[in-house]
């Protein structure tokens, strides 16, 4: 589990008043693409986020899956928990700045924050609901959302478009940006980066890394909001049918094939992303580009968990993702980049935690 640290970003995430957690700390961001939420809605979709009461028997919240302490995603897991303990396909995101992503899930089947909320109540395999309609008899049964639902909306009845419009409204406002880099570029701080993350940003932007994660004169979200196919997948799928070594104490290792695992765990389904939402050729196996913002309190990364630790994200690039994937994006060439050069890379990734804190810092005990 994480150290306290984290609790500085929750409480101006979760725990100030909302209307305020709108405004605080976005020094680097662009202007919320509409109005900001009403805090009366904002505080209905802070209830209704962490209430397991939400799934069909009442074991799982939206927060499980996106926990505030730990960057709004999971940490220990590589794909997230499902219904039952099942294994789902992909990691959990971060929710961070999610108020600028334009086309929601990593392979982006949702055109806004409304629509993607309410997918995960009806699906068999998150919180299960047989239908919306069901969820919404248990919510106006429960005496306790009949005040937020009349402040939110002169109104005790919940709805679907309700209650979409209230989870949305609250992971508006789950801004995080003023980091050691936003000082340091756009406030003109000249201490508040470091020389070796400055040297960071410097191969950042030499070795092409800013063409999907882009850095703008005013303001950074630090994606393209674009789908890639960085040969992740494919690198996943070649594993899956691979041996592999794990350590089962210190000093002990045991290596298993591929039949055996299969035996022991549950394999990773399939996975084409953006394709299964276009059907075109060209999106086989691409995913959304996720910004860096806070990217060092969010790990595993990849869409599917594969990849460790950012310094495991920074060698995966720099061999050039995965060669034998032809549909791998042209960009993702190998990079002459030395070990101290990947630990500058890592340090600049690092100083896009906002409010200045370390990684370490945002742990909980």
């Amino acid at each position: 589990m994480k150290r306290a640290g984290m609790a500085g970003l929750l409480v101006g995430l979760v725990l100030l008043p909302l209307a305020a957690a709108c405004v605080a700390g976005t020094l680097g961001l662009p202007p919320l693409p509409g109005p900001a939420p009403a805090p009366a809605l904002a505080e209905l979709g802070r209830q209704l986020f962490f209430d397991r009461r939400l799934s069909v028997n009442g074991t799982l919240s939206c927060a499980m899956c996106h926990v505030p302490e730990q960057g709004f995603t999971v940490n220990e897991l590589r794909t997230s928990v499902g219904m039952e303990g099942i294994s789902l396909r992909r990691n959990a995101p971060t929710l961070l700045n999610v108020a600028f992503v334009r086309e929601l899930f990593v392979d982006g089947r949702a055109a806004s924050l409304e629509a993607q909320a309410l997918q995960p109540i009806v699906h068999p395999d998150e919180m299960a609901n047989p239908d919306l309609a069901s969820v919404m008899r248990r919510i106006a049964s429960m005496a306790e959302y009949r005040k937020p639902f009349l402040r939110a909306f002169g109104s005790v009845t919940p709805t679907p478009t309700r209650v979409a419009a209230a989870l949305a409204a609250f992971e508006r406002t789950l801004l995080a940006a003023d980091s050691p880099f936003d000082r340091w570029r756009y406030a003109g701080q000249a201490d508040a980066l470091g020389e070796r993350a400055r040297r960071g940003y410097a191969l950042f932007m030499a070795q092409g890394c800013a063409q999907c994660h882009p850095i703008g004169a005013s303001d950074a979200l630090f994606s393209d909001g674009l789908f890639h196919n960085t040969g992740v997948q494919a690198r996943s799928d070649a594993r899956r049918n691979s041996a592999a070594t794990f350590t089962l104490t210190p000093g002990l290792q045991a290596r298993f094939d591929a039949q055996a695992l299969r035996r022991i765990g549950v394999p990773d389904l399939p996975d084409e992303g953006r394709y299964e939402v276009t059907r075109r050729e060209a999106d086989r196996r691409a995913f959304r580009t996720p910004s860096l913002r806070n990217v060092a309190l969010t790990a595993p990364y990849m869409h599917d968990g594969s990849v460790a630790t950012l310094s495991d994200v920074v060698d995966f690039y720099a061999q050039g993702g995965s060669p034998d994937d032809l549909q791998q994006d042209p960009r993702i060439k190998p990079l002459a980049l030395g070990p101290d050069d990947r630990a500058c890379l890592v340090e600049f990734l690092e100083a896009l935690s906002s409010e200045g804190r370390s990684p370490e810092r945002y742990r909980t005990r």
